[in-house]
């Protein structure tokens, strides 16, 4: 029997592939926490000695799951404005979360990265630095970004809304407990914001990236602080 980690024995019908690919339709189903190697088996009408010709435990399991969604975000491109780059890949990287919002918590948990992983946080980590940004630029910049785009997800995913469903649904029963007056500002937002029509709270994630992105600026074009004057020495007293 060959190492998991190579692909595994050939078996009819059956690859490392397939596997994760089942494990990936399992885990939008049914959650992360309902993945293991017997409800993998199960699913693909195998026993679960079967997978382990393919994927030595679950861990290996997590680690192929992050690289395939690392394979569905926009990776930045070698040359292109940076500002745009960021952009893409941060309304690319929100997508896929929403298709796999058990994903949130994985991307940087795991101890062995895949190809697709590494290829990705070269790659934004790459166009970074060639826009000029300093190293410790870089790792800050690289930071706030995913910070503001994993908490997005992360919100969205918990919001007691199925789908894109108006938040007026969930909006309107609530009203009902802000009666008595005690939280005007919850009220005003409720009525002018949330509750108007169309109101999508997904909108929210351009507003709040392009602050992030105005507020970054590489290093070439942060202006340096001018030297503070030298102290003049004080005029000398007459003989």
């Amino acid at each position: 029997m060959k190492d998991a980690a190579e692909g595994g024995t050939d078996r009819p019908g059956l690859s490392r592939e397939k596997v994760l690919q089942k494990a990936l339709e399992l885990a939008d189903r049914e959650g992360i926490a309902a993945l293991s190697i017997r409800s993998l088996a199960k699913g693909m009408g195998t026993k679960p000695m079967t997978l382990y010709y393919y994927v030595a435990n679950k861990d290996q399991i997590l680690d192929g799951l992050v690289d395939l969604v690392f394979t569905e975000i926009d990776t930045p491109e070698a040359g292109g404005e940076w500002k745009e780059q960021m952009r893409r890949r941060a309304h690319s990287a929100r997508k896929v979360l929403r298709r796999h919002p058990w994903a949130v918590g994985l991307l940087e948990s795991r101890k062995a990265p895949g190809p697709a992983t590494l290829k990705h946080h070269e790659a934004t980590l790459g166009a970074l630095r060639a826009a000029g940004f300093t190293v410790q630029q870089t790792a800050r910049a690289y930071s706030l970004l995913d910070s503001y785009i994993y908490g997005f997800a992360l919100q969205e995913a918990a919001l007691p809304i199925a789908g894109n469903g108006p938040m007026a649904e969930v909006a309107g029963p609530i009203m009902e407990r802000f009666a008595t007056g005690e939280y005007p500002h919850m009220v005003e937002i409720a009525t002018e914001v949330v509750m108007q029509p169309g109101y999508d709270y997904g909108n929210e994630f351009a507003y709040g990236l392009e602050l992030i992105l105005n507020a970054l600026e590489p290093a070439s074009k942060t202006p340096t602080p001018a030297a503070p004057p030298a102290p003049q020495s004080a005029p000398r007293a007459p003989a």
